[in-house]
């Protein structure tokens, strides 16, 4: 069993969680001040042990391993959610820098390519970085990407943190055995089946969307009932027949959110002239994302037919689901079972990563440590140092078996 400096992967983490504090998490979104500092960070330590390190033209740090060996990229993400948890993202790239540090120390003739990935959370698109380095994003994709927090444009984002000119890197997908990446559950699966290792089987596909409702803004007083466009409550009859439809077109594991709803002017004496909503869903069945697509479409319809408003659906974005490579699980398996005997599971995937992107060019798998209570993307995130340790230990298993498979 490959020896991990467990101490040494702890502190890294709990200084990353100082980058960017906020309450008991960490609000590190991408391309801010803390946001680059944790990536250079990352791109000195991947210099110290020899790795040829680079942040990119979208902000993705790549150390690439000297070996002379098969390779294998590991990594995750550093930015995280507004206002969000401490290891959602940081633990994948820690592990990876951890698996490149042990391979080092050992001279072993294999390596591990460290990938910090840039805009995991979406703050600008769908996994920006990671699809820049397949080549799916496009120069005009770049230009039209703002934040959706704060409006900025990515350029701009780039610009101000002397990004403006580097190239971007895209991957040889010759160079790799394939990608493996690490990361707390965000649910509460192993918490409550008593396991501690999670082998991730597939990636969730997510369809994104923004529903548009225009009426006509009037007084509240005035107006009568019988006479009015009322735009939220066009929005709030089709919020509840997605709620009452959508169970009968799902999956055992198909999940929908509404995020958010805007009216507007929004004020308590005005009826909404116009309404907003932002809506999701997710499954790893690609049958089943259609079926829902079809299904919201027709809600829209009825909608249009019957009600006194003019209601619109955009697609936002869209990622189809992922299996993750069948012999890869079987060797990070293996590596549970050496170190956490009986303490692993397979497991989907709910929340979507830059593993389902990496699997469009490469064999890519994934593990999961438990999430205490299930909760993520909110600052009392945690995992238990523990189960970080262990973590840590069966993903260099894990790593050395691919490696040397």
């Amino acid at each position: 069993m490959p020896s991990v400096n467990e101490k040494r992967v702890l502190e890294d983490l709990y200084n990353l969680r100082k980058i960017g504090t906020y309450k008991t998490g960490v609000h590190r979104p991408t391309l801010t001040e803390d946001d680059m500092r944790a990536r250079r960070w990352l791109k000195d330590e991947l210099g110290k042990i020899g790795h040829d390190a680079h942040i990119d033209g979208v902000a993705n740090v790549i150390g690439f391993s000297p070996a002379s060996g098969p390779k294998l990229i590991c990594g995750s993400h550093l930015e995280t959610q507004n206002h969000a948890g401490w290891l959602d993202g940081a633990l994948g790239v820690v592990y990876a820098l951890e698996a490149a540090r042990y391979l080092q120390e050992t001279g072993a003739e294999f390596g591990v390519d460290v990938i910090a990935f840039s805009d995991e959370e979406g703050h600008f698109g769908e996994l920006t970085g990671s699809n820049s380095l397949i080549g799916n994003v496009t120069e005009d994709m770049l230009d039209n990407a703002v934040d959706r927090t704060s409006g900025k444009k990515l350029r701009d984002a780039l610009s101000d943190n002397g990004l403006s000119d580097v190239p971007r890197v895209i991957l040889d997908a010759d160079r790799y055995v394939g990608m493996f990446e690490a990361h707390i559950e965000q649910g509460p699966s192993l918490e409550n089946d008593n396991k501690r290792i999670g082998i991730v089987t597939s990636i969730v596909g997510s369809w994104q969307y923004k529903l548009t409702a225009i009426g006509a803004q009037n007084h509240a007083g005035t107006t009568r009932m019988d006479i009015r466009k009322d735009a939220g409550a066009a929005l709030m009859r089709i919020y509840n027949a997605i709620f009452e439809k959508f169970p009968h077109a799902a999956g055992p594991r198909t999940v929908w959110t509404v995020g958010k709803i805007t009216l507007e002017p929004g004020a308590p004496s005005i009826v909404p002239g116009y309404a907003e909503m932002l809506f999701q869903f997710r499954d790893d069945d690609e049958a089943i994302l259609d079926s829902l697509n079809e299904l919201l479409g027709d809600i829209i319809s009825a909608e249009n037919e019957n009600g006194s408003c003019e209601v619109s659906l955009s697609l936002q974005g869209r990622s189809f689901p992922a299996l993750m490579d069948d012999k890869l699980q079987n060797l990070i398996e293996q590596a549970a079972e050496n170190v956490a005997p009986g303490q692993h599971m397979r497991m989907p995937s709910g929340a979507g990563h830059d593993a389902r992107t990496i699997s469009q060019i490469l064999p890519a798998s994934m593990m999961f440590i438990p999430s205490i209570g299930g909760v993520s993307h909110h600052y009392t995130e945690n995992s238990s140092d523990e189960d970080i340790a262990l973590g840590a230990r069966v993903f260099v298993d894990a790593v050395v078996r691919i490696l040397q498979s």
